[in-house]
């Protein structure tokens, strides 16, 4: 579905992400896991489209990010960390706008809308300013936005970063719902979040891959993995 090639992004001096290569397969979830600083949201916002990187390419289901930018977008919704909220719009207002925006036709808006809003439980909130929500219900309504359309892939760039352990979990629960019909990807610097959710995992340290592996051929070597990659990053 996903193939990442070689990405590498250079801020003058500094190499945010080096080299890093990886495949994403259909009907998955994955998860991105490294510490604050490890290069987690640059390689987001390179597969998605939103920076450029400066070698390397992401192919999204054949279409180059970047050259066929149009095609491979409209196979992605993407969440980043600070979600992409209108505070002063209701949730159906805002819900609307951003199906319009992504080209769902107008005869179906209504009621896809009404889908998603069913499917992240804001449903009841469905008339509220979205200025007066709580955080997890204003993170719910960012992951609505990226399920319109229908894209193939989900991306999540740390989904429960600021929430109470409730709404943490009802967080979680939600992302396992979403591989019922999408493909997911999600960065966390949360060990536990990872090993809950996700069936593949990769470990990213200062820029570079260090490890990819199915959930279920690690166990409890993820732990100790990572807790070594974190050693060395603050030798570093």
């Amino acid at each position: 579905m996903i193939n990442v090639n070689h990405l590498t992004k250079v801020y003058g001096n500094h190499e945010a992400v080096s080299d890093v290569s990886f495949t994403v397969e259909t009907g998955k979830i994955y998860g991105l896991l490294g510490q604050n600083g490890a290069g987690k949201s640059t390689t987001m916002n390179m597969i998605t489209g939103y920076i450029a990187p400066t070698k390397g390419n992401v192919m999204v289901d054949g279409y180059d990010i970047l050259k066929d930018a149009n095609k491979a977008k409209a196979l992605i919704g993407y969440l980043p960390e600070q979600p992409p909220l209108y505070p002063d719009m209701t949730i159906r207002e805002y819900l609307s706008f951003v199906a319009e925006l992504k080209g769902v036709k107008k005869a179906d808006i209504n009621d896809h809308i009404q889908s998603v809003m069913e499917q992240t439980k804001v449903l009841d909130m469905a008339e509220r300013l979205i200025k007066n929500l709580s955080k997890g219900y204003k993170q719910r309504v960012g992951i609505a936005q990226t399920m319109l359309g229908r894209p193939e892939v989900i991306i999540l760039d740390e989904p429960t970063v600021g929430l109470d352990p409730i709404q943490i979990t009802e967080i979680r629960t939600l992302i396992r719902d979403l591989k019922k019909e999408h493909t997911v990807i999600i960065s966390s610097h949360i060990l536990s979040e990872i090993q809950e959710v996700c069936d593949h995992v990769f470990i990213l340290s200062n820029g570079k891959l260090v490890l990819s592996r199915p959930m279920s051929e690690i166990g409890e070597d993820l732990e100790e993995t990572f807790i070594r990659t974190a050693m060395k990053e603050e030798e570093n």
